[in-house]
Order: C-alpha cells, then structure tokens, then sequence
C-alpha cells in the first residue's frame, strides 16, 4: 500500500491529517504508545529517537527528544488527556524551543475496517497564526516520511495470524 497523508484545515486553529495503515489497530494504537515501538519510527527520516517516555495514563506525561542532521536536536512533550485504547488517543503537545505560540492539543481516531486502520489526526492550536506556522512548516513531508517509517515497522511487528493483537515487546 502506497499511501499519502492527506492534510486538511478544516477551521482556523485546525489541522486534520489522515493516514491510513495495512495493520490492526491495536498494532496502529501501540505504535503511538509504546516507547520501544515510537523510538522505531516516529519523526522525519534523518531523526533518530533518542528518548521517548511514556506514561500512558490520563494525566500522565510523554516526552521524546530526537538527534537530526548535522547535529539538529529537537524535543516536545505533553499531558494525556484521553485514552481509549484502540479507538482514541489525546494529548497536549508542546516543544521546548517553542516554534509555534501555545501548546497544541492533539487527538488520534484509529478506525479499523477489514484489517486496514485508517489514522486520523486533528491538532487543536492556540491561534490562527500558530497554525499558519505549523502548515508553512515541513510539518506534512515530516509526517509524511514518519508514516512511511511506520509502515516498514508495523510489517516488521504484525502479528501473525487473526485478532490483531500487538506482539510482547
């Protein structure tokens, strides 16, 4: 499967993306919050996930740091607001050298239909001109290159046989 994220904004402070995945959700669901699987893919191809710390609890913390090119760093992290495992997944986001105003509120619908999870992600800003910033950014090929990074690891970690349900990492 060849896909590409397609990138809407469907209101002033509004990013929707959406993705979708040959894997179960559940697979789709533990990519997005187990730190062994995050480190795997997350972030643009170039970056490297240094520490991705989760506490997947609603009011719990996650962090992750990254190492890019030519020794670029960069870091964020955020507070969980909902979790509904595997349908739905909430958080603040917020970067420590903030290039856009404001945190964004982040949530993720996993919705699976025969065997095919389609991602879609809705980012909440601040303001418009938070927004405008995070669409002027390399925000979608970076997202773009992370799903693709995705994909190679969901294949490499499918589950064989039916239910769908993640391995033991």
């Amino acid at each position: 499967m060849s896909e590409r994220v397609t990138v809407a904004t469907p209101s002033e402070r509004a990013i929707v993306m959406t993705r979708s995945f040959e894997a179960p959700r559940s697979l789709v669901f533990a990519a997005w919050t187990s730190p062994e699987l995050v480190a795997r893919w997350y972030g643009a191809r170039g970056w490297t996930v240094v520490e991705a710390r989760i506490d997947l609890r609603v009011g719990g913390a996650w962090r992750f740091v990254w190492d890019g090119p030519g020794g670029a760093a960069m870091a964020c992290g955020g507070t969980y607001r909902e979790i509904a495992e595997p349908a739905r997944l909430c958080y603040t986001e917020s970067f420590d050298e903030h290039w856009y105003p404001g945190e964004a509120l982040v949530g993720h619908d996993f919705a699976e239909r025969d065997g095919v999870t389609t991602l879609t992600t809705t980012h909440l800003f601040a303001s418009r001109r938070a927004r405008d910033l995070v669409i002027a950014s390399p925000m979608a090929r970076g997202v773009s290159e992370g799903y693709e990074r995705l994909d190679e690891v969901l294949r490499a970690v499918r589950p064989v046989g039916a239910e769908g349900r993640p391995p033991a990492l």
